[in-house]
């Protein structure tokens, strides 16, 4: 009877995750056109610029300056710390970091930002 019941619960989430994939697909089709486009003012050199300090995964001529750009999710948990430090929240600040605040500065827009914090997300 256990087995009977362990069975028809795992037949149940497969066939459940089966009919949800649709779904999560065309999400992830609309996720990847933002993080394609977070790409490339990532690696714009006159928008985000993020090469110009750091490494970045499939970036050409990446600068030394910043960390490496890897395992974001790792060292930002919480996605909106990541946008905050990006934007320029001042409580967030490296002393003597040559980053710029991108939104506080008014350097990207608030649309620019989130889809470069999302692209960043993905590495």
């Amino acid at each position: 009877m256990k087995n009977k019941m362990i069975h028809a619960l795992a037949a149940t989430a497969v066939a459940t995750t089966l009919m949800a994939a649709p779904v999560a697909s065309q999400a992830a089709g609309a996720d990847a056109k933002v993080v394609a486009e977070g790409k490339k003012l990532a690696f714009s050199r006159s928008k985000g610029n993020c090469l110009a300090c750091h490494m970045i995964k499939g970036g050409s001529l990446p600068g030394n300056i910043g960390p490496a750009l890897i395992a974001m999710k790792l060292r930002y948990p919480d996605k909106q710390k990541l946008r905050d430090k990006i934007w320029g929240k001042p409580e967030l600040e490296v002393k003597y970091s040559m980053m710029p605040p991108f939104g506080r500065h008014a350097i990207l827009s608030e649309d620019q930002i989130d889809k470069i914090v999302e692209f960043i997300y993905t590495l």
